[in-house]
């Protein structure tokens, strides 16, 4: 490991130096910098007021941040030593300073989480469970998401707490496609579908929140997805004219099953044109 650069002249890190480390700087530059600092100091303690304030608000920040940002990203923002974040995240700071929480307050939560970051692996353990006990096998899976067996099969049976987000969204992406397409009966797809049920897996209709680690499968949702196609078709009809009946807008019920918007807007269609025959008068 390479050592740390050497702070700029005119910065309080390179006037102060560290001990054992770096010997003060007494350039004019620092030499300025170290008399303001004093200066401020000196003022603060004569008007009562401390350097150090409560980690709360930075704590909890902190804490947003990681939703979205892996712990390499977030300390090159932030401008706050790794260490320091972490002890800030864990509750282990009492108190910080000013500059410090200032810092961290300053960085603005990015709208799109970064791809490499681990995050929690419950919602893609259960997709991958889901499609199993559908009868998809992992080379399918695999297929459909772009990853390769081994992390598929580890995944699957719990053995990874964490995935890196840009897999997690690829399964995501997969999944709608595939939880609705069960592949055709045969001994392969019987088999999936037999050591899924062993493990006590769930199917796609088990869940209202997937991604929810306290979410508890429905047990009168638990339904046998080896249906044959006409009566999976049935049953998906029958949740969009149900989400219809609500006023529901086509994209809300596309996101709420996981299905594309060309299939609701086809039978959101169907729908309207059969209630406008209905309400037709019957001929003399």
């Amino acid at each position: 490991m390479g050592r740390r650069p050497i702070p700029p002249h005119g910065t309080t890190a390179r006037a102060y130096g560290s001990p054992g480390y770096r010997p003060r700087c007494h350039c004019d530059p620092c030499r300025t910098v170290r008399a303001r600092h004093q200066k401020h100091n000196r003022i603060n303690r004569q008007l009562g007021r401390s350097p150090f304030t409560s980690p709360d608000k930075a704590q909890a920040h902190v804490t947003e941040l990681h939703h979205v940002m892996d712990w390499d990203t977030l300390a090159a923002a932030c401008g706050v030593p790794f260490s320091n974040l972490i002890a800030i995240y864990k509750g282990q700071r009492k108190k910080i300073r000013h500059e410090t929480e200032a810092k961290i307050l300053a960085v603005a939560i990015p709208t799109k989480g970064d791809p490499g970051q681990y995050i929690d692996a419950t919602g893609t353990m259960r997709r991958l469970q889901a499609l199993s006990y559908v009868g998809h096998s992992y080379t399918a899976i695999c297929k459909a998401a772009g990853t390769c067996t081994n992390r598929i099969v580890s995944i699957a049976n719990g053995r990874q707490p964490t995935v890196r987000r840009h897999l997690a969204e690829r399964i995501a992406a997969a999944y709608p496609q595939l939880a609705f397409s069960p592949p055709p009966k045969n001994k392969h797809t019987t088999r999936t579908r037999n050591v899924a049920r062993q493990k006590g897996w769930r199917g796609p209709l088990a869940w209202d929140d997937i991604d929810n680690p306290s979410e508890r499968p429905d047990a009168e949702q638990v339904i046998d997805l080896e249906l044959k196609r006409d009566e999976l078709a049935a049953l998906r009809r029958a949740e969009i004219e149900h989400l219809a009946s609500f006023n529901l807008s086509n994209h809300d019920i596309a996101n709420r099953l996981d299905i594309s918007i060309s299939t609701v807007n086809a039978i959101v269609r169907e729908l309207h044109g059969h209630q406008r025959r209905s309400r037709k008068p019957a001929a003399a």
